[in-house]
């Protein structure tokens, strides 16, 4: 059938479909989904399941964000698995907590399964998760799909592209990859090997665009290794570097830049240690590898110290923060000290970074980013990168990943000038069919968010948080009457009020003018009315806000309560 010139799929027909509930549109939560089968009977693969972060004032008291997986759930037994392609928090940070809703198979790489390992010990979650560990660019069957990994280079240990081969055509799914030749730690991407997967035929490529705004090629790990060994060979005092605690060679970059210089290698951050002891496990660090914790940090001169820590990104409780805040237990810098940030701002930390450098500049130490020297290197595709693996691939089919609005849109415009024919860019909860026929959107699935507040989950558009949100703005006022069942006022009412200004313009006290209100209600109600406390409880409260309201110009969140005791 054909229906405005395209050719439709008919119904109880089997496609090929590919959709996201998180990473299309933004930069963490990653969450892919490839289905098989017709659209009443689909068999799905998960790839990846992620975490993303609050945005400071946006998700007050929020600690993570999680994806709403209710779509999954509710296919739940037509889920084949789901493959972790490595072990950044953005791809695997969800999996211990959401997998009690999905119960399916969980494969990984041994590096991500000794995290995942770690993540249970220190959270007592997921001990029961069937978790297969697969080997490096090896190649399996779950269900309908069958799936091989191939290595990439990233900055993380074990990166895999996914070939998925189905029976519609092969989809190659590059995961966060970058093109280095020299990675420091782990296996390069095989260009004859992708070469050769192009000449096999490629369906569609679901390609990562975090860098496809820009120019160029990435410099190598092993580039990033050498300059901060220079560095820290010439800093007269001590030298801290503050990266992501799972970039591997970063790490041993540093072990070997300390050692090189005669300098002791200090690890504050509980992440960091986690990290270290897995690479020791799986042979990423040396056996002999060895490092000092931070209780140790007192006891070395400045010139001994080469410092390694958590908080690149500004999380308010990390190392960094305490370090630059001087809230640290054990460590303090001082004047002359130099601080590399061996890493890239995430969209929506440069606030939180900004405060913690402000705060060590202050302090007198040196500052020094990835605009002063070489000291951090992406571990995504630029554009000279993309062109390669297009040339590679040449797939039929471009579906662009991982990153936001811009970095999709430009990824897509550069498949189409490179001649790719079928170029859809697509964003969470849009799903696209990739065969029968040509690809396009099709149909929607539900998305959203989690809220890890505290120990529990809350949904993003409603509970807590939004209620935190409104209080950031406008305060709370509460107040207190007790009323006797005919009505008659008991004891003084009691008014409190909670981010809200003290005074109005002419310097009148504010909580007198809300105690006028609460009282001034109470009397202009006859008492045969007061003996209906809801009835009073809405008049006191629309009363106390609109009082507030008239002097502040906002309105502020009313709580009144309203007690009926027995007088005998």
């Amino acid at each position: 059938m054909v229906k405005n010139g395209k050719p439709e799929v008919k119904s109880g027909q089997s496609e090929l479909v590919f959709a996201s509930l998180g990473g299309l549109g933004e930069v963490g939560m990653n969450v892919y989904l490839y289905g098989i089968g017709p659209a009443e009977n689909r068999e799905w693969l998960i790839v990846d399941l992620g975490i993303t972060f609050p945005e400071g004032e946006n998700d007050p008291g929020v600690d993570v964000i999680l994806p709403d997986v209710r779509f999954l759930e509710a296919q739940r037994k037509q889920i084949a698995g789901l493959i972790v392609t490595h072990a950044h928090e953005d791809h695997i940070g969800a999996v211990l907590e959401l997998w009690p809703r999905l119960q399916c198979p969980v494969y990984v790489t041994p590096f991500t399964a000794g995290m995942l390992k770690s993540k249970m010990a220190d959270y007592g979650r997921g001990r029961d998760m069937p978790t297969k560990v697969i080997p490096l660019d090896s190649r399996f069957t779950t269900g309908a799909f069958d799936i091989e990994l191939v290595s990439v280079a990233h900055s993380v240990p074990e990166t895999s592209g996914l070939i998925l081969r189905t029976p519609h055509g092969t989809v190659y799914h590059t995961a966060d990859w970058k093109l280095d030749p020299t990675p420091y730690i782990g296996t390069p991407a095989n260009p004859a090997r992708l070469s050769a997967l192009g000449d096999e035929g490629v369906l569609a490529l679901v390609c990562d665009s975090t860098n496809a705004m820009r120019e160029g090629e990435s410099p190598s790990e092993t580039d990033v290794a050498d300059s901060i060994a220079k560095i820290i060979a010439k800093a007269p005092f001590r030298v801290v570097v503050t990266t992501f605690s799972s970039n591997v060679a970063r790490i041993k970059a540093c072990y070997e830049a300390a050692r090189q210089s005669g300098r002791r290698l200090v690890v504050a951050g509980r992440t960091l240690h986690r990290v270290i002891e897995v690479a020791i496990e799986t042979g990423y660090l040396p056996r002999d590898f060895t490092w000092s914790d931070q209780q140790q940090f007192k006891y070395f001169k400045r010139e001994e110290v080469v410092l390694l820590c958590t908080g690149s990104q500004g999380e308010e409780r990390a190392a960094m923060a305490r370090i630059a805040d001087f809230q640290h237990p054990d460590i303090s810098l001082d004047r002359g000290d130099l601080v590399l940030f061996s890493s890239r701002a995430i969209p929506g930390n440069e606030k939180g970074i900004g405060h913690i450098q402000n705060s060590l500049v202050r302090a007198g130490c040196e500052i020094m980013t990835d605009s002063d020297g070489l000291i951090h290197v992406t571990g995504h595709p630029r554009r000279g990168e993309l062109r390669q693996m297009y040339g590679w691939i040449r797939p039929k089919i471009v579906v662009p990943m991982h990153g936001e609005a811009r970095h999709l849109m430009a990824n897509a415009a550069l498949a189409r000038s490179l001649g790719v024919g079928e170029v859809v860019p697509a964003f969470n909860g849009e799903m696209v069919r990739l065969a029968p026929g040509p690809a396009r959107k099709i149909d929607d699935v539900p998305v959203g968010r989690l809220f890890r507040d505290g120990n529990l989950l809350v949904p993003e558009g409603e509970g807590p948080v939004r209620e935190r949100r409104k209080l950031a703005f406008v305060g709370m006022a509460v107040a207190s009457v007790v009323l006797s069942r005919k009505g008659e006022l008991v004891a003084d009412p009691i008014v409190e009020l909670d981010g809200v200004p003290i005074e109005d313009a002419e310097g009148e006290s504010i909580l007198d003018i809300a105690y006028d209100a609460v009282e001034g209600t109470l009397k202009s109600i006859p008492p045969g009315r007061r003996r209906d406390p809801d009835l009073v409880e809405d008049a006191i409260r629309k009363a106390l806000r609109g009082a507030i309201h008239q002097v502040w110009g906002k309105k502020p969140i009313c709580k009144v309560l309203v007690s009926v005791v027995d007088m005998r």
